[in-house]
């Protein structure tokens, strides 16, 4: 029972890595095609002949894109100190791994419930834009636009699979903690 346990425990620091490694590509992906379509086009004044109604959310989400890349390197780092204490391979647990399993899991549950709703918040105010006067503008400045909501609609799935990674991650320690109580006793009854 210990083996497979030892196995789970990990398979579940990588795919906390992994899962980490997501989010922060993921905070580099999402502003790509809104530079692309609306970077030169948001500086345009309700004025100008080029304005298009709604371009503003490229640079409102230019704080939010700063903060979850600096979330997504810290959910790095904190994965990082899974490896640092041996969580990974270790048979008996310290405090320490306890600590850093307990940090992990809030840090990502905390990121989760920050950077899905604003990411969503983002996507609904991008639905918003005049996207018939975008292609307009974005053919006269020779500029490639798109209404793709697809780096929107990918938080479901990176946040996502930070939150199984979590559970595993949960679950996994619960196990473990069942198994050394387990073979405490198994030694105080000898």
């Amino acid at each position: 029972m210990y083996k497979k346990q030892m196995i789970l425990q990990r398979i579940t620091s990588f795919l906390l890595l992994a899962a980490a490694v997501l989010v922060f590509v993921y905070s580099l992906g999402i502003m790509t095609d809104l530079y692309d379509s609306l970077f030169l086009i948001s500086s345009y004044k309700e004025t100008s002949r080029n304005y298009v109604e709604g371009a503003i959310i490229y640079r409102e989400m230019q704080p939010f894109n700063k903060e979850l890349t600096a979330a997504g390197i810290v959910l790095i780092l904190s994965a990082l100190s899974l490896f640092i204490f041996r969580s990974h391979d270790r048979r008996k647990y310290y405090i320490a791994n306890y600590i850093t399993i307990g940090a992990n899991v809030a840090i990502n549950i905390a990121v989760t419930i920050w950077a899905l709703p604003t990411v969503l918040a983002y996507r609904a105010q991008f639905l918003l834009i005049d996207f018939d006067r975008l292609f307009e503008v974005a053919s006269k400045y020779r500029v490639n636009a798109t209404d793709s909501t697809f780096w929107f609609d990918a938080a479901w799935f990176v946040f996502g699979l930070l939150m199984v990674a979590t559970v595993v991650s949960i679950l996994n320690l619960v196990w473990k903690i069942l198994l050394m109580r387990g073979e405490r006793k198994l030694l105080q009854e000898d």
